[in-house]
C-alpha cells in the first residue's frame, strides 16, 4: 500500500495518507493519484476504519498540483481528455468513500491538490495555508465539466469564477470566511486537532454517516454534466497553443506569451 510517495498508516480507526515528496511540494505523480485510490478501497473495505485522513508532507505544502512533468507529452486534445478523465475517477472514488474523510492542509492546496480537498468531507487548515486553481495563469488549460461541477457545489459559481478567472489564491483566513474549510487550527496543534476530530467521527454511528455522505453525493451528483458534454471545451483548451506554451513556461520558469490560438 505505501510507496516512497505516499505513505500509508493505520492507528486503530484511523488511517493517514502522507502524500510525500516534500522536494517538490508533493505534487501528484501517477504512482500517487493511485495510491489514493488503493487507500479509499483499503479503508472503505476495513470494517475496522472509520476515518481516512489526507496530509502533505515537509508542513510546506498539502499538494501542489499535479507534477507537470507528466504534461510534456501531450500531443492532442485525446490526451488532455483521458488525462481530465483519469483526474475524474480519481476524485469521484474519493468522493464515494463509506468511511469518512478529513484534509488536513499546510501551506498551499493548488489544482489537483485544491480538488483533492475538495473533495473530502472536512477540511482542517492552519492560517498561513493558501488555495487555488492558477490554471488561467500557468497552464492554459481547463478542468473537465465534473470538476467544475464539484467546485461550484462546494463554493459556489461566485467564488469558483473568482478563483479560476483570476487565477489568485484564497488564504486560511478567507477560505475559514468562504466556507471553503471546517476550520482553522495553528500548524504546532493541527496533528492532535485532525487526530481528535478523527476519534470523534469514528466513535459515532457508522451507518448514519455512510447515509449521510452518500446521500449527499447524490444529490450533487444529480446536477453534474453527462460524462461527455465537457469534451468541445477540454479539447479547445488542451489542443490549442497556449497549452503547449503553457506548459513549457512552466517547466522553463518562465511567463507564458498568450495568444487565445
Amino acid at each position: 500500500m505505501s510507496t516512497t510517495q505516499a505513505i500509508y498508516e493505520s492507528d486503530g480507526p484511523i488511517a493517514t495518507l502522507t502524500f510525500n515528496r516534500p522536494e517538490a511540494r508533493n505534487a501528484m505523480t501517477w504512482e500517487m493519484y493511485q495510491a489514493l485510490v488503493d487507500a479509499c478501497d483499503r479503508v472503505d473495505d476495513d470494517p475496522a476504519a472509520r476515518v481516512l485522513i489526507l496530509k502533505g508532507a515537509g508542513g510546506k505544502a498539502f499538494v501542489a498540483g499535479t507534477d507537470i512533468s507528466q504534461f510534456a507529452d501531450f500531443r492532442s486534445a485525446n490526451d488532455g481528455i483521458a488525462y481530465e478523465e483519469r483526474i475524474d475517477r480519481v476524485f469521484d472514488r474519493l468522493e464515494r468513500m463509506t468511511k469518512a474523510t478529513i484534509a488536513q492542509i499546510e501551506g498551499v492546496a493548488a489544482g489537483g491538490g485544491c480538488g483533492i480537498a475538495l473533495m473530502c468531507d472536512l477540511r482542517i487548515a492552519t492560517p498561513e495555508s493558501s488555495f487555488g486553481i492558477p490554471v488561467a495563469r500557468t497552464l492554459g488549460n481547463c478542468l473537465s465539466g465534473a470538476t467544475y461541477s464539484r467546485l461550484v457545489d462546494v463554493l459556489g459559481p461566485g467564488l469558483v469564477k473568482d478563483m479560476l478567472l483570476t487565477g489568485r489564491f484564497i488564504n486560511g483566513t478567507e477560505a475559514l470566511a468562504r466556507g471553503l474549510v471546517t476550520r482553522l487550527e495553528a500548524a504546532a496543534g493541527i496533528d492532535a486537532a485532525v487526530h481528535d476530530c478523527a476519534l470523534g467521527i469514528a466513535s459515532n454511528a457508522p451507518l448514519t454517516i455512510r447515509a449521510t455522505k452518500e446521500m449527499i453525493r447524490r444529490i450533487m451528483g444529480a446536477r453534474r454534466l453527462p460524462s461527455d458534454a465537457d469534451r468541445d471545451v477540454v479539447s479547445m483548451c488542451y489542443a490549442s497553443r497556449d497549452f503547449r506554451e503553457g506548459v513549457e513556461a512552466f517547466v522553463a520558469k518562465r511567463r507564458p506569451s498568450w495568444t487565445g490560438s
